[in-house]
Parts: structure tokens; C-alpha cells; sequence
């Protein structure tokens, strides 16, 4: 019979606590210890803060530890726990899904007790965490090879006022896109089992490329204002600066607004996130590298719209995605 998933630890501790989040040992590897951070300043919301989803968006894993460092200062009400680093098997490899398994941790949810490492992970956070808390921040970023701007994202859920509830906490980040993704790959996501169990979810994409002193200020920001917005910390929010402004829009995509690339090839991108383009604008260029007489492919925008995300200049295979366009949402 398989070790129960188990914390070191009571989180109905009063005052700040910390301990670990095991997880048991399986046939491809031993048990995990995830550290975890508890504040409870009793009655209020409870919020759920992770990061480290997949092992090569540090960003949220940094952030997280920031929080840990300041929030027993700041916190007045209710309570918040804080696993900076939900799959450091992924984290230390800087890899997007776990080495061991080879599986997105963050496709395999509620998991399961006696899966590979990835399902163990989840079948913990799914049975542990998630039950004690009305509201999770999971800190994402959109990994080395994108640009993309300082985000939250949420996908289309079918339940009106959880929807509702969702837009208005993440527009509360005050970051400068809040973006309804409509994405066919959401089976297994943390975001849609949390859904399914009433609960608010808030999915941060904190920029991609490399990660920089301006831009984690920037996404610290962010949270802050959440924890503003939740009412477990006091202030004022306010939009951080982002290329000299003060602003936020809310943007929807879907599958259809996702430019792959026609051929494989080096990808040259020909503008910058949150640039509008009108149809025919070049978006960027598709080198093929097989031969010096194949001609260079324009990669162009099929509709007005805003370029959301682009690929940093990678080398890319045909059918992949290159460029993710979006509009202002229509309410």
C-alpha cells in the first residue's frame, strides 16, 4: 500500500508556520519534501499561492519567495499558504515538464495516489491544499523562448459567477493584460479541476525571455495588488510602470489566433508584444536553413488585432506556434 500524502505540519497553526508537503515515494523515485510557508491571521479569505508549476518559469518561484519574506509583516486577516516550488524535479532541470516522467505537471490534475511522480504531485496538492482554500494564485510565466507581457489568464468557464469572480480578481492585478484565453489543451490543468471544485483561480504569465530586476518588480506588484484586492493586506493598488506606462486591457484569444509557422525554420519576429497590427501587417519571418534557394516565408496578420505573444527568435519545426494575436474582450 502507497505512503499517504501528508504535511509536516498543522496549517490551523495561528501566526506563521512552516513545515513540508510530502509526497510519497513511487516506483520512479523517492518521497518529495515540498516546503511550505502558512500565515494565518484567522477569519478571512484563505488563498493558495504556488509556483514553480513548470521547472523553467522561475519567475513565480521567485516572487513566491519574496512574499514569504514581507507578508507577516503585512498580512492582516485571514490566511495564505505558499509553495514556492510545486515541482522542483522540473525546476532544478529547467525543464517545462518533470524529467523523471516526462509528464506537464500541469495537464495531470486532481493526479493520482499511485501514479508516476507528476500524478503524485498533484494527487497531494489536489487532496492537501486545495480543499482548505477559496482562492489560488498559480505564478506562471511563458518560458525562455517567448516574449509576452506582464499577465493573468483565465480560460472561458461555464459557470457565470465564478467567471465574474475570476475577471474581477484578475483584473485587480492591475498588470498590463488581463486575457481570456479560450486554449483546447485544458484537460488536466490546475486551473480546471479547481474550477470544477467552486473555486477562484488566478493563473499569472509573468513575461517570458529572461528574467530581470525591472520585471520581477513588476510582477511582485501585481500579486500585491491581489492580496489588496482579497482584502489580506492594506493599501492602495496601482498599476506598475510597463514601458513607461500605467495601464491595463482586457484581451481575449482562441486556437484560431495562434500563428504557427509554416516550415521549419529560424523565426525572425518583426514586431513587439502589445504592437496592433492591421491584416497584411508582417508579423515576423520564417528562415527555412535547408537550402540557400528556399526563399524566405512572411508571416503575416490574418485580422486587425494585438500581438499578445512572440517567439524570441528560435529555431522552430513546421506547424508550431510562433506568434499568439488578441482583441479587446467584448462583454
Amino acid at each position: 500500500m502507497n505512503e499517504a500524502p501528508h504535511l509536516t505540519f498543522d496549517l490551523d497553526t495561528t501566526d506563521v508556520s512552516t513545515g513540508h508537503l510530502v509526497v510519497p515515494k513511487g516506483a520512479d523515485c523517492e518521497a518529495l519534501s515540498l516546503p511550505v510557508f502558512s500565515c494565518n491571521r484567522g477569519e478571512g479569505p484563505t488563498l493558495l499561492i504556488t509556483g514553480g508549476n513548470h521547472g523553467n518559469e522561475l519567475e513565480g518561484p521567485i516572487v513566491a519567495r519574496r512574499l514569504v519574506e514581507w507578508l507577516p509583516e503585512a498580512q492582516k486577516c485571514g490566511r495564505i499558504i505558499i509553495v514556492p516550488e510545486i515541482n522542483p524535479l522540473a525546476v532544478q532541470a529547467w525543464t517545462r515538464n518533470t524529467p523523471i516522467d516526462g509528464k506537464n505537471l500541469n495537464r495531470v490534475f486532481p493526479g493520482r495516489s499511485d501514479g508516476s511522480v507528476s500524478e503524485r504531485i498533484a494527487d497531494a496538492i489536489s487532496r492537501l491544499l486545495l480543499p482548505m482554500v477559496d482562492t489560488i494564485f498559480d505564478l506562471h510565466s511563458f518560458g525562455p523562448t517567448w516574449n509576452f507581457p506582464p499577465a493573468v489568464i483565465t480560460h472561458p468557464i461555464a459557470d457565470v459567477d465564478l467567471m465574474t469572480k475570476t475577471l474581477r480578481i484578475s483584473e485587480a492585478f492591475k498588470l498590463p493584460v488581463t486575457l481570456l484565453w479560450e486554449h483546447n489543451d485544458t484537460a488536466g490543468m490546475f486551473d480546471t479541476w479547481a474550477h470544477s471544485q467552486g473555486k477562484i483561480f488566478i493563473c499569472t504569465e509573468f513575461g517570458g525571455g529572461t528574467v530581470g530586476a525591472e520585471a520581477l518588480t513588476i510582477y511582485e506588484a501585481g500579486v500585491r495588488n491581489g492580496l489588496i484586492a482579497l482584502g489580506l493586506v492594506e493599501g492602495k493598488a496601482e498599476y506598475p510602470t510597463f514601458r513607461q506606462q500605467k495601464s491595463g486591457q482586457t484581451l481575449e484569444t482562441n486556437p484560431s489566433d495562434q500563428l504557427k509557422s509554416p516550415a521549419p525554420g529560424i523565426f525572425e519576429p518583426r514586431c513587439s508584444v502589445l504592437d496592433e497590427v492591421k491584416q497584411g501587417d508582417l508579423i515576423g519571418i520564417l528562415h527555412p536553413m535547408d537550402s540557400l534557394s528556399a526563399d524566405s516565408i512572411d508571416i503575416c496578420a490574418p485580422t486587425t488585432s494585438i500581438v499578445c505573444g512572440i517567439r524570441s527568435g528560435v529555431y522552430v519545426q513546421g506547424n508550431e506556434e510562433v506568434a499568439s494575436l488578441a482583441r479587446p474582450l467584448a462583454l
